[in-house]
């Protein structure tokens, strides 16, 4: 049985994943692991490949959720996303890195901002 933790950051990538889609995006892949780290969410827009970090938290108390992801993470997140691409040949496609924020509203997590081109490698 999964933890709350985990119950809750399943929940926050599903809002993440639903709210992508009304934007456009393609969801192909979730929760992609390799030795290298874990990815929330792949999609595919406007030709380009994202790679997405899935972030809930409560309260902006001690900042927002995206400031919450720390160079290390963003550097597992970089080497996943390049295990992946690599794992299944894909050389020449666009990629980015977006980061989805979701958090509590009126007692439900809902999606608060989707930053795109977040991080770079």
């Amino acid at each position: 049985m999964p933890s709350p933790r985990a119950r809750i950051g399943r929940s926050a990538e599903i809002a993440a994943a639903a709210e992508l889609g009304r934007r456009g995006y393609r969801i192909v892949g979730s929760n992609y692991r390799c030795r290298f780290g874990e990815i929330d969410l792949i999609a595919e827009e406007s030709g380009s490949l994202v790679f997405v970090e899935v972030r809930c938290k409560r309260t902006d108390t001690f900042g927002t959720p995206a400031e919450s992801i720390t160079i290390a993470k963003c550097a597992k997140i970089a080497a996943a996303a390049q295990f992946y691409l690599n794992e299944r040949g894909i050389e020449d496609m666009a990629c980015r890195f977006d980061v989805v924020e979701v958090g509590a509203c009126d007692g439900r997590l809902c999606v608060t901002q989707v930053i795109r081109d977040a991080f770079s490698l």
